[in-house]
This record gives structure tokens, C-alpha cells and sequence, in this order.
């Protein structure tokens, strides 16, 4: 121990950046004890805390890939679960509080969307603006060991989309992100037990190819369900709100979200806080019906 203390020393290699990168390490692995947390509400309180202290790390280490991963990761998803949800439950209450919140997790999407880019920036140096300029042919350059920023990436940027029709400039960054998850499509489809295909349930609907979406949703869904075994309530609840919404078809969204409602979170204690938080928006929509489809 003491010859590698001071090999690191005499190399000019920092004691701190070392802590920096084992602390660094332990938290972009640590994913585990939040997903099998059985509160919601006590995650949400916690993650700021564990967000500001991964991009405090980043600040000594700026190419921690592991950690660039986790703060997209976990921007992305803090951002929907606790920002832009209760944003949509309260719209027709508050207007104002609305487009607060909607702002705030677009303004969270893009952190997250710039942390993805940059952990992609670090094996390919000039990834981002080579991916304005011709993004399909850029993705190429990628690998399976890129899927997972491909993936957290494309879905921040997607969901930023999604809260800024307003925003032309924007939008149009939507071919964008249709190269960067069709190459993450194309490198591993199975990914995170089709957590792809459950994004493209809902990304298909804005596309742009002639067509009805349709069809190549219930596609995704079918691979989403079969690789969480039936297991996850997301690809239920991914389907209700985009194709049986827009479909008008109250049947079959009812039978959705029940499916998602009847699925046991202590099954899969990988998924559980995933699973208590889709079945809670799966209750909400329930009951919001009514307002949902045409009468």
C-alpha cells in the first residue's frame, strides 16, 4: 500500500482525485438501494441531495463516465417522476403552477440531456457537434458499451421536446433523437430488460414517417412486456396514455391500467419503486377518465 502511495505520489497523481473517483464509482453504482426503496415520496426527497453531490464530484472530475451516466440518468427521471407528472395532475387546477413546473423540468431535461452528452464526448471527442451536423452518420461511430448513454441521452432529450411545443428550435432537434435511440435500438435491443422498446411505445407517436403509429407501438409494447416477463406496470401505462388515449379507445386503456395495478411490486424488488410510481400515475389516470375521452 505504501509503494502505491507514493508511486500515485510521484506520479503527480492527486490523493484527492483518487477519493474523487472511488466515491465517484460507489455512487454511479448505487443505483440499487433507491430502486428497491419502497417510498416515493422519501426518494424524491433524497435524490437533490445525491444529484447536486454527483455534479459537485463531476466538478473534480469532468469525464467520470460513470457518474456522467448516472446524472443523466437521474435527472431524467427525477425530472419526470417529481416535476413534470405532478405538473400534468395539477393543470387544470393551476395554470400557473403548470407552466412553473412544466419549465422547470424542461430546464432539468436539458442538464440531463448535457450530462449524456458528455459522458458520450468522452470516448468520442466532438460527438455533439458532429451530431448537429449529421446526426445518423455520427451514431455510427458508437458502441454497445455506448448504449446506455445512447439511451438516457435520447430519452432526456425526447422528454425536453415533449415539454416545449413552444419551442421550434427545439423540436427540430427531434431527428436528433430518433438517430441517437435508434443506434442504441440497433446496437442492443434487450437493453434494461426493453426499457427501449418502452420508450418507443410512446416516441412513435411523434415520429416522422407517413403511417399510423399505431401498429409500431404495439409492437415495442409486446417486446416491452415479454422481456419484463409481465412484471413491469410501465409498458401498460406507456400504452394507455399514447395509443389508447389518442385512439379514444376507453376499453382498452380501463384494461391497461388495471393490468398495471394488478401487478405485484414485491415481485421484482429491482423495479419496485418503479413499479409503486407507475401504478400511482396509473390510479391517477383512472380517475381522471372522464376527461380523457370524448363522450
Amino acid at each position: 500500500m505504501l509503494l502505491l502511495i507514493f508511486a500515485a505520489v510521484g506520479s503527480g497523481c492527486s490523493i484527492k482525485k483518487i477519493a474523487v473517483n472511488k466515491l465517484g464509482d460507489s455512487l454511479a453504482s448505487g443505483g440499487a438501494t433507491f430502486a428497491s426503496d419502497d417510498d416515493p415520496d422519501l426518494v424524491g426527497e433524497a435524490l437533490p441531495f445525491s444529484l447536486k453531490l454527483m455534479e459537485s464530484l463531476l466538478a473534480e472530475n469532468p469525464q467520470h463516465r460513470g457518474l456522467l451516466l448516472a446524472a443523466s440518468s437521474g435527472f431524467t427521471q427525477y425530472a419526470f417522476v417529481y416535476v413534470q407528472a405532478p405538473a400534468e395532475e395539477i393543470e387544470s387546477q393551476d395554470l400557473a403552477k403548470y407552466d412553473y413546473l412544466r419549465t422547470r423540468a424542461r430546464h432539468l431535461y436539458l442538464r440531463a440531456r448535457k450530462y449524456g452528452l458528455r459522458g458520450l464526448e468522452v470516448n468520442h471527442p466532438g460527438f455533439e457537434s458532429e451530431l448537429r451536423q449529421d446526426a445518423k452518420a455520427v451514431v455510427r461511430k458508437t458502441t454497445v458499451k455506448d448504449v446506455p448513454l445512447l439511451y438516457w441521452t435520447a430519452a432526456s432529450w425526447g422528454a425536453a421536446i415533449g415539454v416545449s411545443k413552444d419551442d421550434p428550435e427545439l423540436v427540430a432537434d427531434q431527428t436528433i433523437v430518433e438517430a441517437l435511440i435508434d443506434r442504441a435500438y440497433e446496437l442492443q435491443p434487450d437493453y434494461d430488460h426493453g426499457a427501449i422498446d418502452e420508450f418507443l411505445i410512446s416516441y412513435e407517436s411523434v415520429r416522422r414517417v407517413n403511417g399510423d403509429f399505431a401498429p409500431r407501438s404495439r409492437k415495442h409494447f409486446e417486446r416491452a412486456v415479454g422481456l419484463t416477463s409481465g412484471q413491469s406496470a410501465a409498458p401498460y401505462v406507456a400504452m394507455a396514455e399514447t395509443v389508447s388515449e389518442s385512439k379514444q379507445d376507453s376499453e382498452e386503456f380501463e384494461s391497461l391500467l388495471k393490468k398495471a395495478l394488478a401487478i405485484n411490486p414485491d415481485a421484482r424488488p429491482e423495479w419496485k419503486l418503479v413499479n409503486l410510481v407507475v401504478q400511482r400515475r396509473a390510479r391517477w389516470l383512472l380517475s381522471h377518465e372522464d376527461e380523457l375521452f370524448a363522450k
